[in-house]
């Protein structure tokens, strides 16, 4: 957790529990809340100005879906919460965007938050922001640390009325929009895929320094990534098997089909965090390798210049009465014993194949 958001949840110690302080990064300037109110056979779509206009759409039998992006505006999730009778805590949960996935039913309303996940290409690394959804008998409130294209898609089936989205329930959105977040995954998974390959195909070839630099991103984004997406199971699995009568049985083989994509998700997490402990593990053996071959090269090129240097040093003594000091071509053949001792020593190396 940054160094900020741990000073700002310093600021909740000794507080009441449901007091409202948002802990996190402030991700957008202005809370943005936009409105969608339809059924089978009409639509209507809003960006309100200020938080009071979302109030006349709880009590309208058609499905409304209230998004607020940015949580740092407490007053206007307060007053969201007053509104739709929402508990304290929930909203504490939502303003506190270092919350763990998790479901709770309220019977009347159903609290479910999780983790959206970003690549951002030009920084090349992964990036999360906390989005709490709240379903009820006829609504549907989302909250994002920001604007995102995510939920795009969904709006413009629900513009265009494709699939059977404007003829479902509440329940049916809150399964559409978990949807679109668990198949970002596969997204952001497919992108960090190409990236795992680049490093591997580096490895391969010229390993340095930036490529155990690299190694090292990437398994904290799978730990990130396992963090995020095993407690989803959880959730998930908690919505398919529960027995909320907001949640209709037509609804529940569209929740298992997402089970089904987050355990596919979290055996792709666990494949690349085995394959990038087996990077890491072939990095330090090529590293190890190189250095034995170093030191290969450097114990030959000792050990040819040990008997050499014996010999040096013999002829090097200051004594009067060494025989070979008074002949005349006695430097000659020191130097041509030196080089067949030199010349012998590589000859019984290369057929011991150390070199």
């Amino acid at each position: 957790m940054p160094r900020l958001v741990m000073k700002r949840a310093q600021q909740k110690v000794g507080l009441p529990p449901g007091t409202l302080v948002h802990i996190g990064e402030r991700k957008t300037e202005k809370s943005r809340i936009t409105i969608l109110d339809y059924d089978e056979s009409q639509f209507e779509e809003k960006e309100a100005k200020a938080v009071e206009e979302c109030f006349p759409f709880k009590d309208k039998p058609t499905i409304t879906w209230i998004n607020i992006d940015g949580l740092h505006d407490v007053e206007v999730i307060e007053k969201i919460g007053k509104q739709f009778g929402l508990h304290p805590l929930i909203l504490e949960d939502i303003v506190n965007t270092g919350q763990r996935p998790k479901l709770e039913d309220f019977g009347n309303h159903i609290f479910v938050v999780l983790k959206m996940l970003y690549y951002d290409k030009e920084k090349n690394e992964l990036e999360a922001e906390q989005v709490s959804l709240i379903f009820g008998e006829n609504f549907v409130i989302s909250f994002q640390e920001r604007v995102g294209q995510i939920f795009e898609p969904l709006r413009e089936r629900i513009r265009k009325s494709k699939g059977r989205v404007r003829k479902s329930a509440a329940d049916y959105l809150a399964y559409a929009l978990l949807d679109s977040i668990v198949d970002n995954y596969f997204v952001i998974l497919e992108q960090l895929g190409e990236r795992i390959e680049d490093a591997e195909q580096e490895l391969a070839a010229s390993p340095t320094v930036e490529t155990l630099q690299t190694i090292r991103v990437f398994k904290k984004e799978m730990i990130f990534m396992r963090k995020s997406i095993w407690p989803l199971r959880e959730v998930v699995n908690s919505l398919e098997r529960g027995e909320s009568s907001l949640i209709d049985e037509s609804t529940v083989i569209y929740l298992r089909d997402v089970y089904d994509h987050t355990i596919q998700i979290i055996d792709t997490v666990e494949s690349y965090r085995d394959m990038l402990s087996g990077m890491l593990d072939v990095y330090l053996s090529s590293i190890s390798n190189k250095m034995n071959e170093v030191m290969k090269v450097l114990t030959i090129f000792a050990a040819i210049f040990i008997p050499l240097t014996f010999v040096a040093g013999l002829y090097g003594m200051n004594f009067s009465f060494m025989p070979e000091l008074e002949w005349q071509w006695g430097y000659f053949a020191i130097l041509l014993v030196m080089a067949a001792i030199g010349a012998s020593m590589l000859v019984y190396f290369r057929r011991k194949r150390w070199l």
